[in-house]
């Protein structure tokens, strides 16, 4: 399953989404990354994946149920992933995986419930993923942080963190170096967004190449930051050498999102998939350009216009519609390309090659076809799309994380990547040739990137 573009077309059903514990490698070719996600009950793992992969508004997560049984839900990205959603009542017997299978373990904490039970969890699974694979990633979701002020929210972390940490400690002091990752996090603002786009950076092994072109572009372009987005989760999977500003972060990603609602409503026809397909053979009724063939095997159509090289001056009713267009300034489709008209074929262009007995002279034109012609039975295969959208958004000096005169740029770089970079006005007003120039460039090297990593990942 992919993961939808909402960009280019609807996200399917959630209920699609998820699935019992052997559907979400029915129709997989790929090797996925996969990410546990744990927590006690109501603690809200479901809310943070309906959330992120499923585009659910955050007031809807009011209505979703308890999870009673594991669901996996599989993501694409620049790599493929895959989140094991547990119920709360998931212990180590009861997991029915090994934990080397899984690259990261999320654990969610609800930072408003006691403490003592879900930490002495977290601290089970903790030395288990340890011992068993040491090079898992550990990191923990103290969620819901909306509900506290900022002062008890702060004292509160710290609180969950000493206490997880004291309890590693009390069993083994060789547990105190385990590497565990505290963060904050709420579905209600970019915490969420924020912190697992951290978690997401671990598990890219290009990330540092993505982070190179990303600096080069930075560098030619005189873009102050730049952010390569998920365009549906609105996880950046990478950013440049400077460092991240909250606030720059989220009207990166409030402009991602207003694009993402908004800008199917003004899709334009050449966006269509008809664009991007190769145009299929010409139709076959078109202008003679001299003589029937002699030895055509088909009767000439009775409706035939007229020869060219007839000597009598055609009436105004006889002439193409090609020569009219041209010769009359009020024709309403003067300004259009002229109508595709079908060439003499070539050895080379019909599916079969004719007899020798019916073969036309090299001299003379082909007869007009008819539809039923076997050469129309063959259609081109279409091409790449090359229709990458774009667009750019002048700030206001009072808006956050942007200076004086700052634009800020969106670029399509694949059907599921975005580039947003914050430029100055005056240097995107002046060189905004250049800073296209250079977004050719850099939408090459990813898309390259991404394919050497969907290749090594596919199933052989």
């Amino acid at each position: 399953m992919s993961r939808p573009a909402s960009s280019s077309r609807p996200p399917p059903p959630r209920r699609a989404r998820t699935g019992t514990a052997d559907s979400a490698r029915e129709h997989d070719n790929v090797i996925r990354t996969n990410i546990l996600l744990l927590g006690m009950r109501r603690s809200g793992k479901t809310s943070i994946r309906e959330v992120l992969f499923n585009n659910l508004s955050p007031r809807e997560t009011l209505y979703l149920e308890t999870t009673t049984h594991l669901t996996k839900h599989p993501f694409d990205t620049v790599i493929p992933l895959e989140i094991w959603d547990c119920p709360g009542d998931t212990t180590l017997e009861t997991l029915d995986a090994p934990l080397p299978q899984f690259a990261t373990m999320i654990f969610v904490i609800d930072i408003q419930d006691l403490y003592q039970q879900p930490i002495q969890k977290l601290v089970d699974f903790v030395i288990t993923a340890y011992q068993e694979n040491p090079n898992m990633n550990l990191e923990v979701f103290v969620h819901k942080a909306d509900v506290l002020t900022e002062e008890y929210k702060i004292e509160n972390f710290k609180h969950i963190q000493q206490r997880v940490l004291s309890e590693l400690t009390y069993i083994n002091f060789e547990y105190e170096q385990i590497p565990i990752n505290f963060q904050l996090t709420s579905i209600y603002d970019h915490s969420l967004h924020d912190a697992f786009s951290r978690v997401l950076h671990k598990l890219i092994d290009s990330l540092p190449y993505l982070e190179d072109l990303l600096n080069v572009f930075c560098s030619n372009s005189q873009a102050t930051k730049a952010f390569l987005f998920d365009t549906a989760s609105r996880l950046y999977v990478a950013t440049d050498a400077s460092p991240v500003d909250p606030p720059t972060h989220n009207l990166c990603s409030d402009y991602l999102q207003t694009l993402n609602a908004f800008g199917p409503l003004y899709r334009s026809i050449s966006a269509s998939p008809l664009r991007m397909q190769a145009e299929p053979a010409p139709p076959t009724t078109t202008v003679s350009a001299g003589p029937s063939a002699p030895t055509s095997p088909r009767p000439p159509p009775t409706s035939a216009p007229p020869s060219a090289a007839n000597s009598h001056p055609a009436t105004p009713a006889a002439r193409s519609p090609r020569p009219s267009a041209r010769n009359s300034p009020q024709a309403p489709d003067a300004h259009l390309p002229p109508p595709l008209v079908s060439a003499p074929p070539t050895p080379s262009r019909p599916s079969h090659p004719p007899t020798p007995s019916h073969a036309p002279h090299p001299s003379t034109p082909a007869a007009p076809t008819t539809p039923t012609t076997p050469a129309m039975s063959s259609t081109p295969a279409a091409p790449t799309a090359r229709f990458y959208p774009s667009a750019a958004a002048a700030l206001a000096p009072s808006a956050a994380g942007a200076g004086a005169g700052t634009t800020l740029t969106y670029h399509l770089i694949a059907p599921t990547l975005a580039l947003l970079a914050l430029v100055p006005s005056g240097v995107f007003a002046a060189r905004r040739g250049l800073v296209e120039y250079n977004v050719v460039f850099f939408r090459e090297g990813v898309q390259e990137i991404c394919a050497v990593e969907a290749d090594a990942r596919r199933v052989r």
